[in-house]
């Protein structure tokens, strides 16, 4: 086996599962499975004596579940984990979600199998998001030590002349916990609303805005057809539909269009806001694979928006805050702290 294959550990209590998942990885030929677990407790035995560079991690697990198994491997030996479970049990969720505070990169719904019309395109979702994230060698955390330089770029940012009537976010894979980072480091009174595209597979957008209401404390939706974006308000886009919004702050959900990867897209997001707020928006792209939302960062930046991408160093995957800067799309490239800052300063009334 070529020494430059990215190394697998499958944990799931299914063997048809495991079987799956193996068939799925293994038919990449980057990519070699090295073990497979029936739970956490067998996890961590298997982890004693090899160091794959990519964990799937089931939740639901007899002896030691998931998110134990997780807590553990991220306290004592950080490999990225992948959850990949197919429970969309409230109690399930809530595992899954617990796994992200714990530092687990992604989540991902099980792969249905071979015959299934959506099997294809799931399993190219897997492979894809394997190999991203076994690049994520450490586990990013964003605590940062250049405060000199954290001081320079907000004494800049002070000296910004804006007049922010909506923010537009757009997320894609380890977004789940920078966003929670950053909404719960904003006010609950903020006087614009927040619109959020963030690329989840189906079924746990539920689990996740529960999720970040229960962690951050903030008033999060799931958005309805022409319904008034409110101040303090952070709008997510049900399955399936592009979130979009008119000049007037309504919100606009449409089936997806030609020429989108994604949808919910990050792009339809960003192009609606410039187009309908110009200048007095900003926008704010942080990690993920591949180049949503990239080109439309800088036509708002073009329109005289306030844009941010993350910066590398924070990003779990700097994918698409990558793309967006090399397009000179990013007026200031920041890390979560950072950026939750800059929301408060420029779009939440705070000067000086």
């Amino acid at each position: 086996m070529p020494d430059d294959k990215i190394r697998v550990l499958i944990v799931d209590d299914s063997r048809s599962v495991q079987d799956l998942l193996a068939f799925i990885l293994d038919f990449d030929p980057q990519i070699e499975v090295i073990g497979t677990a029936d739970n956490g407790k067998l996890a961590l035995k298997f982890l004693e004596k090899n160091r794959p560079d990519v964990i799937t991690m089931d939740m639901d697990m007899p002896e030691m579940d998931g998110l134990e198994a997780t807590r553990i491997i991220m306290e004592t030996n950080p490999i990225p984990i992948i959850v990949v479970t197919a429970s969309w049990s409230p109690s399930d969720i809530r595992k899954t979600y617990s796994a992200i505070d714990m530092g687990a990169v992604d989540i991902m719904s099980k792969p249905k199998g071979i015959g299934h019309p959506d099997h294809n395109r799931m399993a190219i979702g897997l492979v894809r998001t394997v190999k991203a994230m076994s690049e994520v060698k450490l586990v990013k955390r964003w605590a940062r030590n250049d405060h000199t330089r954290e001081k320079q770029v907000q004494e800049v940012i002070k000296q910004e002349k804006t007049d922010i009537k909506m923010v537009a976010i757009g997320a894609s894979a380890g977004g789940p916990p920078v966003i929670q980072r950053i909404f719960s480091r904003l006010p609950k009174d903020l006087p614009v609303p927040i619109l959020l595209v963030q690329h989840i597979s189906k079924g746990f957008l539920d689990g996740f805005i529960n999720w970040l209401i229960i962690s951050t404390g903030q008033r999060i939706h799931v958005a309805t057809n022409h319904e008034k974006a409110e101040p303090g308000h952070f709008y997510v886009p049900p399955d399936d539909f592009n979130l979009g919004i008119s000049s007037n702050g309504i919100i606009e959900l449409t089936d997806n269009s030609p020429g989108y990867e994604y949808c919910p897209s990050v792009s339809h997001l960003f192009k609606c806001t410039a187009e309908n707020f110009g200048a007095n928006a900003m926008g704010i792209l942080l990690t993920g694979m591949g180049k949503d939302g990239a080109n439309e960062l800088k036509l708002m930046r073009d329109c005289g928006a306030i844009t941010i991408a993350q910066d590398e160093r924070s990003s779990a995957i700097y994918g698409m805050p990558g793309e967006a800067y090399k397009l000179g799309g990013a007026r200031y490239v920041l890390p979560p702290d950072e950026i939750a800052e800059t929301i408060v300063r420029l779009a939440g009334g705070v000067r000086g």
